[in-house]
């Protein structure tokens, strides 16, 4: 997906933990409120999970002092390819891609790693 604020860049779902919500519940919501899937596929917990300095153009949306943040990898195993509904204020382009044009075109070095990892495993 294109992301539209803080800039273009390109991501997959991404999200934050809502207060005293698990990974799994913000992994559902998250991909519920940026996609409009929910029952479509299967959703699949890695076990991975990264430690990251927080962007400074996202600082705004932390506590003061809070630098770092950490990212839980979830994965969503769909049979065929769904519609996607995004909202136009936080996203402004969406597509399927083929996992290496995927890797290329994302921003972060955190979906980049997951795609890579995901690429290994599709081998």
């Amino acid at each position: 997906m294109k992301r539209v604020l803080p800039f273009a860049f390109w991501q997959s779902v991404t999200g934050s933990l809502d207060h005293g919500e698990s990974p799994i519940e913000a992994a559902r919501r998250e991909l519920f409120e940026e996609t409009a899937l929910a029952d479509e596929g299967e959703l699949i917990d890695t076990g991975k999970v990264r430690t990251f300095t927080i962007d400074p153009r996202w600082l705004d949306r932390y506590p003061e002092g809070i630098t770092e943040n950490r990212e839980y990898e979830w994965r969503y195993r769909l049979d065929a390819r769904a519609k996607v509904s995004t909202d136009p204020n936080e996203h402004s382009d969406c597509r399927w891609l083929p996992i290496e044009e995927a890797i290329e075109k994302v921003w972060s070095w955190t979906n980049r790693e997951a795609l890579q990892g995901l690429r290994r495993e599709l081998r």
